[in-house]
């Protein structure tokens, strides 16, 4: 079974739009799931949308993406976990893409992007989501990871507040877990570019990456980000 897990914190509207495209039929290839695991501050009503089919709500007891998603992972039902923005649209294969990487012996993976508007700047930070690289691993990406790999690796590290994906993708790369990158892509908002600028996003995200290479403390990395970038 395949555990789609989504942290959330007032999603309501992304939820919406998302969940039907997951739960739909012709993307129902095996068994899964799909667990919303919210903030302990959600204050939206995300969890009175209308009931729909394998989809469960946990109440998280931790703020913040890492503590919410180990909650749900710990929860999770599925040998296979797939951590997915609730902003994110995955293509119409996603489950059989993860089912396909993991039955031909990879441990993980992530998918290729593209942005939600046709732009040909963004069309090149896109084009290096297909690829290893200083970027791989962001969560826009959509980890999927074997449970007993992760569990085995630790689990996300809540002491980092912004760069979880990156920091467990290091730990990845370390234990040589075997993953691919699925050239199929999701659809990923481009809403932090239209409310910053192009340059300003992507100076911004390599000085973070920089810093958090070198190790900087989260809750720096994490101060400096609200101030640079305007969510």
């Amino acid at each position: 079974m395949i555990s789609i897990i989504i942290p959330a914190h007032n999603e309501k509207d992304n939820l919406e739009e998302l969940l039907p495209l997951l739960t739909k039929k012709e993307n129902g290839n095996g068994a899964f799931e799909v667990v919303i695991a919210q903030s302990p501050k959600n204050s939206d009503g995300t969890e009175q949308l209308a009931p729909i089919p394998n989809v469960r709500f946990l109440q998280c007891e931790n703020q913040g993406r890492a503590g919410q998603m180990n909650e749900a992972a710990k929860w999770a039902k599925g040998n296979v976990l797939a951590f997915l923005h609730a902003d994110v649209r995955p293509p119409a294969t996603f489950l059989e893409d993860i089912k396909t990487t993991v039955n031909k012996g990879f441990d993980a993976g992530f998918f290729s992007y593209r942005f939600d508007k046709d732009n040909k700047l963004l069309k090149i930070n896109a084009s290096f989501t297909s690829k290893d690289g200083i970027f791989t691993g962001g969560g826009d990406q959509c980890l999927f990871i074997k449970k007993e790999v992760f569990k085995k690796l630790g689990a996300f590290d809540e002491k980092q507040v912004l760069m979880e994906d990156f920091e467990f993708f290091k730990r990845m790369k370390k234990n040589k877990v075997p993953y691919k990158i699925i050239k199929n892509d999701l659809v990923v908002s481009a809403r932090k570019y239209e409310q910053n600028s192009y340059v300003r996003v992507n100076l911004s995200n390599l000085l973070l990456v920089v810093l958090f290479k070198l190790g900087y403390p989260p809750k720096k990395l994490k101060s400096l980000h609200n101030r640079l970038i305007r969510a």
